[in-house]
């Protein structure tokens, strides 16, 4: 296993890849407006000067920066208006469009065969139906932009995450790609931070492992004589069973446990953790009685 270091003003960055998926790519990218401006000026003697100016105006994109982003070459790559091209486009484009969803998880295919496309986007359990479907939007327009032709692909928000496939990626517990962020600044007491921090993702992550079929979720805080109050949030896909989800963030906390930072995440397909010393979540959203539908158009 491999893993590289990105350090920041605030962060270290570590982003970690499988031996066994190790033809993935992965862009860490800003996005910047820039701005060129060309000025064309003639003249003609003794006549009038004539001054023609252009502006050409060039963005990146309307659509804000994942946190992280895979786009995984294991399972091939499409062709520009290929049918799977088109399959991925409709499936994306209908992926928020029952409004009735109102806990934060959407799970679709579309297409047969070799071209089918499977496709799944989770919000953070805090977060409002109209924020989550906004923001799985701006997913699928980003994802598309960065990974161009690759046929899985995986990317992270803050508050939600999208990937698709031609592969069937519902009910799977999947850890890798993952990547994970801890911050530079150690607790003030380093020992009792960890110990503090670690109950309460135990306690969390049983939480949300008993969630059900709409909501694998929970979040909270705790504090010790001497030691920063801190605050986490854990999540699976809701589509793993309880076992899964469990085994996922014990998983996945293995890789930030013990750090003593005061800040840090891990992301993985299937699940993801994250703590911070200030409070970064709301109140979950509340959810209607309706089943989840099935993962089909």
């Amino acid at each position: 296993m491999k893993f590289r270091f990105i350090q920041g003003a605030k962060q270290i960055l570590l982003i970690y890849r499988s031996t066994h998926n190790t033809n993935f790519t992965h862009k860490l990218i800003t996005e910047r407006t820039q701005t060129q401006m060309a000025v064309v000026v003639s003249s003609r003697l003794n006549s009038y000067i004539c001054c023609l100016l252009l502006i050409i105006i060039s963005q990146a994109s309307a659509q804000p920066s994942f946190v992280n982003h895979f786009c995984l070459s294991d399972e091939g790559s499409f062709t520009a208006n290929s049918t799977y091209q088109t399959n991925l486009n409709t499936l994306l484009s209908n992926l928020t469009s029952n409004t009735q969803i109102d806990y934060g998880f959407y799970n679709l295919s579309y297409g047969e065969n070799s071209d089918k496309v499977y496709a799944i986007g989770v919000c953070r359990g805090d977060v409002k139906p109209d924020e989550c479907r906004s923001c799985i939007n701006n997913s699928t327009v980003l994802l598309t932009q960065l990974c161009t032709n690759q046929k899985e692909a995986i990317g992270w928000y803050d508050k939600c995450m999208l990937r698709y496939s031609n592969r069937s990626i519902f009910g799977l517990m999947e850890t890798s790609p993952l990547f994970y962020t801890l911050e530079l600044v150690n607790a003030t007491n380093v020992d009792q931070f960890n110990q503090v921090l670690e109950n309460l993702v135990r306690n969390l992550t049983g939480i949300a492992a008993s969630g059900d079929s709409r909501r694998k979720y929970a979040a909270g805080n705790a504090s010790a004589a001497n030691v920063e109050t801190v605050y986490g949030a854990v999540q699976c896909t809701p589509d793993l069973s309880q076992q899964n989800c469990n085994q996922c963030l014990v998983e996945a906390f293995s890789r930030i446990a013990s750090s003593g930072k005061i800040s840090g995440r891990v992301a993985t397909p299937s699940c993801n953790i994250r703590y911070e010393n200030y409070r970064f979540f709301d109140e979950p959203s509340t959810t209607g009685d309706a089943p989840a539908p099935a993962p089909s158009l």
